[in-house]
């Protein structure tokens, strides 16, 4: 698995990005901002209340480059498809165990997974929005054109 772009890319010299947040919302709010911030340890580099009509908080995945951001939903929940997921490539098989024993202790059983992530060496839980968070052992890469 490579983990570098395909030959004769690069990222846009028109777009010089500093930071990128991935946002999501949540008509149960509360449930993921424990999920994330008790049950995984994400830090937490912001809350707000009231912020242009929103209620929020903001993660670091790990630092500020790279954010989520969970913001209280004023409609209903809605089902989500089984790609929907925040997957976590991780340094080792140690650092997946951790997580994995962090899980259990939060009385998490792993989650039916898609057979990718099964074969390799992927740990897939079930959140509190229904989304799935998957660790994954390893880095990341592309194995084919259809990303799969």
């Amino acid at each position: 698995m490579s983990t570098q772009p395909a030959a004769g890319s690069r990222w846009p010299e028109h777009l010089p990005v500093e930071a990128v947040r991935i946002g999501r919302t949540s008509a149960h709010y509360d449930q993921p901002v424990l999920f994330y911030r008790d049950v995984v340890g994400l830090p937490v580099l912001e809350c707000f209340e009231g912020s242009y009509g929103e209620d929020g908080t903001i993660f670091g995945l790990p630092d500020t480059a790279t954010q989520l951001e969970i913001v209280r939903s004023t409609e209903p929940a809605m089902a989500v498809d089984r790609i929907d997921m925040l997957v976590f490539y991780l340094p080792d098989a140690a650092t997946r165990e951790r997580l994995v024993a962090r899980m259990a202790a939060a009385a998490l059983a792993p989650a039916p997974q898609h057979p990718y992530w099964q074969a390799n060496g992927g740990v897939t839980y079930r959140g509190p929005m229904d989304a799935r968070s998957c660790s994954c052992r390893g880095s990341m890469g592309w194995t084919g054109p259809d990303g799969h």
